[in-house]
């Protein structure tokens, strides 16, 4: 039913409040409703949070946030992990009213008396009930009193007293609430904080450490104990979360050969994603690697560099996986008897059968909850998960909502390309994070709209991961764009995403195709082992790496490129211009504030106005302020309109911390 005070389009909120919406720990959330009431009387609206320990925290006041005259908004901040919920209050504000009502009537000379009344039994009803404690709020009350009740000053000068901002601010403190109406409890579940903010580096441990005889040619495996350098590489660049692709037995059965063709040799290695072998299945590691203990000294080094390892969840067999002869239900039988291999078609995957879900649902269940379970009392923290679209939503709710019951802090990245009603429903069931259409947004236009929707339409259902590339994955504007656009991707995921991702090889800008119109890499290190020259890379120069380092350097020094929701786009006179800003307090100057400016264009420098809305920063129209570069050192003196130049063979981008706003 509707309330006394109507309180209604409450979000966040998802699937009608049967699941939480997202938030993270520290991380500030709109709250946002529309409140009104018949009449002219004034009303106000106030946030409520209730944590995971049932105390209720101190109210924040919701304000009018757009054009419309009902649109209210406050942000709140969970401060611990764990379930939460959240009300909306609302009610009549008399104090309010009389503001808004007395210079109106004592100017006109109408109920002057009457009026004064009326602001004294305000009064006296807040010093009633105050806190006798609260003496400097007392003595400001006592004087509003005065004010009131002293008929020998003129009305304009007893009108000033009683909306002195000293008093506005205690009666705004210490309100008086008429016709109450509670909307909620809505639900909130809170991550740990690298839910949403981390660096993810991902790289194969088979290629890390490999080495290639130059006169046979035959390539020997790396295993855990050379991928260790994998590790300490991914460090020194800053990153967080380092990603294994599968590390399982991969099958013999229609194994796959280089690029992909249907006629391996007998030293053509496979791909990860074929899962299963005679030597094991979801539970083992693949003998090339080592052993289980291998890979807890492997988890344990990363631990002690300060990283998390995140590991894939592939939820598929290759036809001599193990499943195929113990659990034969888990798959799909066709008409002349065969078991049905994965197809995307045009894509064929022949070295792999697709799980059928509706054969043996309880097995299924029981099965991967046990394999999940291994590998997190192995030291797993976080999972990504292939594909997860092409199994059921009401699977991954379970699965993920028994995890969360006993383990909150495992995370699980969707990596679901696919139409947004379904990458929305993963997130809305408890993926912590997903992967997005980043990828494909190039354009300036397109790259704002995404940004808008990610941070401000989306963000309660999914938090995004920004990959610039992917073993899937490379992109046109890669292949074709040059040392200059790995630069234009890399700052542009590391600043308009709070958690983004680079797929080794990005930094020796790796580019070429398999052939023209695919964004398959030309020997793509999902068929064959990959043997770099990190070494020589880095000595002749040729290595994007220390400009990965440094990006992960600002965002780790400032607070607000580790927040989503706070991302404000602004404007610029050049389709090739993207501007956008984020803050760590919305609206609140003071705060750590990053304004980034990019040219997308890696072929020509852009020279051009950009155009700040400053009042989304908290500052006025004609205020100034200093801006520093994060990356080339230089400062500016900047307000509303700022003119740039970017050349993409020097730097495309500037990342710019305001200072001294003034």
């Amino acid at each position: 039913m509707v309330g006394r005070i109507p309180v209604m389009n409450v979000m966040p909120l998802v699937d009608l409040g049967r699941q939480p919406a997202k938030a993270t720990i520290g991380e500030p959330l709109p709250v946002t409703a529309t409140v009104f009431r018949e009449g002219h009387d004034q009303l106000a609206a106030e946030v409520v949070l209730t944590g995971p320990d049932g105390v209720r925290r101190a109210p924040v006041r919701m304000a009018l946030h757009t054009e419309e005259p009902n649109d209210y908004r406050a942000w709140v901040t969970p401060d611990a992990e764990g379930a939460w919920t959240f009300e909306v209050q609302a009610w009549s504000d008399p104090i309010a009213t009389w503001q808004h009502d007395a210079p109106l009537k004592i100017e006109a000379g109408v109920d002057v008396d009457l009026m004064f009344t009326e602001a004294r039994m305000l009064l006296e009803r807040v010093l009633a009930d105050l806190d006798p404690t609260l003496r400097a709020e007392r003595a400001t009350l006592e004087a509003g009193l005065a004010a009131a009740a002293d008929d020998a000053r003129p009305p304009a000068a007893r009108l000033a007293a009683l909306l002195d901002d000293d008093l506005r601010g205690v009666l705004l403190e210490h309100p008086l609430r008429e016709l109450v109406t509670i909307e909620g409890p809505y639900r909130l579940f809170a991550d740990r904080e690298r839910a949403l903010y981390g660096s993810w580096y991902e790289f194969f441990p088979r290629s890390e450490g490999a080495t290639k005889d130059p006169l046979t040619g035959e390539v020997v495996s790396g295993t855990f104990g050379t991928a260790v350098a994998g590790l300490d590489r991914a460090k020194a660049m800053g990153f967080d979360v380092v990603y294994l692709p599968p590390i399982h037995p991969i099958g013999e059965v229609n194994r796959k050969g280089p690029n992909n063709t249907l006629d391996p040799g007998p030293l053509d290695p496979g791909s990860p994603w074929a899962i299963g072998s005679k030597d094991g299945g979801h539970d083992a590691i693949h003998p090339d690697l080592g052993t289980m203990a291998d890979f807890e000294a492997f988890v344990a080094h990363a631990a002690d560099l300060g990283l998390e390892v995140a590991l894939d969840l592939a939820l598929q067999a290759a036809p001599d996986h193990p499943w195929v002869t113990t659990n034969p239900a888990f798959f799909t039988t066709r008409a002349d008897g065969t078991i049905a291999y994965a197809e995307n078609p045009p894509k064929k995957y022949q070295d792999i059968y697709p799980i059928n879900f509706d054969n043996d649902p309880t097995g299924i269940c029981r099965e991967v909850l046990r394999v999940v379970k291994l590998w997190m009392s192995k030291g797993v923290r976080i999972f990504r998960v292939d594909n997860p679209h092409t199994k059921p939503v009401a699977f991954w709710e379970w699965l993920l909502a028994e995890i969360r019951r006993t383990d909150p802090d495992v995370l699980f990245l969707a990596e679901a390309f696919t139409k947004p009603a379904m990458m929305h429903g993963l997130g809305a069931v408890g993926f912590q994070q997903s992967y997005t259409y980043f990828t494909w947004r190039t354009a300036k236009w397109e790259i704002e709209d995404y940004l808008r929707e990610l941070t401000a339409e989306t963000a309660h259902l999914m938090r995004p991961n920004f990959f610039v590339n992917t073993p899937d994955i490379l992109h046109a504007s890669l292949q074709y764009g040059g040392p200059a656009m790995f630069k234009i991707r890399a700052v542009l995921a590391a600043t308009g995403s709070p958690t983004w991702g680079v797929y080794s090889g990005y930094e020796l800008f790796e580019h070429v195709a398999v052939r023209p119109g695919s964004e398959e890499y030309l020997d793509s290190e999902k068929y064959q082992v990959r043997v770099r020259d990190w070494e020589g890379a880095a000595a002749e120069g040729r290595t994007l790496a220390p400009y990965l380092t440094r990006l992960n350097e600002i965002r780790r020094e400032h607070r607000s490129l580790q927040l989503l929701r706070t991302l404000h786009v602004h404007s610029s006179d050049d389709e090739n211009v993207l501007v956008f800003s984020k803050q760590a307090v919305p609206g609140d100057p003071s705060s750590d504030t990053v304004i980034v400016v990019i040219n997308l264009d890696p072929h020509a420098t852009r020279e051009t106005t950009v155009h700040l809305d400053l009042p989304a920063l908290g500052l006025g129209w004609g205020d100034g302020f200093v801006v520093h570069d994060e990356i080339t050192g230089q400062e500016w003196s900047w307000g509303a309109h700022d003119y740039v130049r970017l050349d993409p063979y020097h730097e495309p981008a500037h990342v710019l911390t305001v200072r001294s706003p003034r």
